[in-house]
């Protein structure tokens, strides 16, 4: 498994972390995704290394910008 964190700009409640959490949850390996909206950060532990890019486009499916 690997973990990594990031932090997503735009999330203002629990529905928020809820869309991120579904739409970055669907990527192939995805574990689990933790979300803390207070500061924003997010951990997604997986079962092999996501790319930026898949995680910066389910976070935008989501509403939300990955920021860089």
């Amino acid at each position: 498994m690997t973990e990594a964190t990031y932090t997503v700009e735009g999330m203002t409640c629990a529905h928020c972390a809820g869309s991120v959490r579904e739409e970055v949850g669907e990527l192939a390996g995805v574990a689990s995704v933790d979300v803390d909206v207070a500061t924003g950060r997010v951990k997604v532990t997986s079962e092999a290394p996501l790319t930026r890019d898949e995680v910066e486009a389910a976070v935008t499916e989501a509403g939300y910008r990955l920021v860089p």
